[in-house]
């Protein structure tokens, strides 16, 4: 379990960065979790990775509010209850529609916004090395952060008057490059980079040290995944 003592919501109205966290509807999120989490465990896993990202999220001095897109009901409520914003789907046409969505809708209310995408499966994440993240991605138009596995990214900025434009999925580090983002080159930030898609990724952020929700939804439905599988 994290205890690194930080609070957990920042509720500083100077604080530049306004991030949009996606997140599918629960029933179909982690699909490639199959080999550590039966049906039953990876929806409620799903979400103990979200409460735990959008609760480091807002506890990010750097960081003013968080959007969360979603059609989940029952995750949008959680989430709304740490401080969240729910942002519809309304698009419903993939991941990077559900992105531009949500900046869209962050600028609707402060145009000149700073925004930020961050995945929503980033349970080890640790506000300090967030706000080193994104004073380094201030520094450029657009800038992102690739995955641990050095192919993918967890988090792409686009500054005040920039366009977001994501290319998130697969591949997305090459994608990014080549879009003109600038790649962001930090060493101790690995909280940020550790994203969770298979059985390895969740081992890795457990050994980081994963938020509470994580740590004991893991704990218990690890148990549970195996009385079921012996019953």
């Amino acid at each position: 379990m994290r205890m690194d003592g930080e609070p957990a919501t920042n509720t500083d109205p100077t604080a530049p960065w306004s991030l949009v966290v996606p997140l599918k509807p629960l029933a179909l999120a982690k699909s490639r979790l199959s080999a550590a989490a039966d049906d039953v465990l990876r929806p409620h896993l799903a979400l103990a990775f979200a409460l735990d990202t959008v609760t480091a999220a807002l506890a990010c001095p750097a960081v003013r509010d968080v959007a969360v897109v979603t059609d989940d009901p029952g995750a949008a409520a959680e989430l709304a209850a740490l401080g969240a914003r729910i942002v519809p789907d309304s698009p419903a046409a993939g991941l990077n529609a559900a992105l531009t969505h949500g900046a869209q809708a962050v600028r609707a209310l402060r145009p000149a916004a700073a925004v930020a995408a961050l995945n929503a499966d980033l349970p080890a994440l640790r506000p300090v090395e967030l706000t080193r993240v994104l004073a380094k991605a201030a520094i450029f138009p657009r800038a992102f952060l690739t995955d641990a596995a050095g192919i993918g990214t967890t988090l792409l900025s686009a500054a005040s008057g920039v366009e977001l434009r994501p290319a998130f999925g697969g591949r997305s580090r090459r994608r990014h490059l080549r879009s003109g983002a600038a790649e962001i080159l930090l060493a101790g930030v690995d909280s940020v980079r550790q994203d969770v898609d298979t059985g390895d990724d969740l081992q890795a952020a457990l050994a980081l040290g994963v938020g509470p929700r994580t740590a004991e939804r893991w704990a218990a439905g690890a148990h549970a995944m195996e009385g079921r599988r012996d019953g």
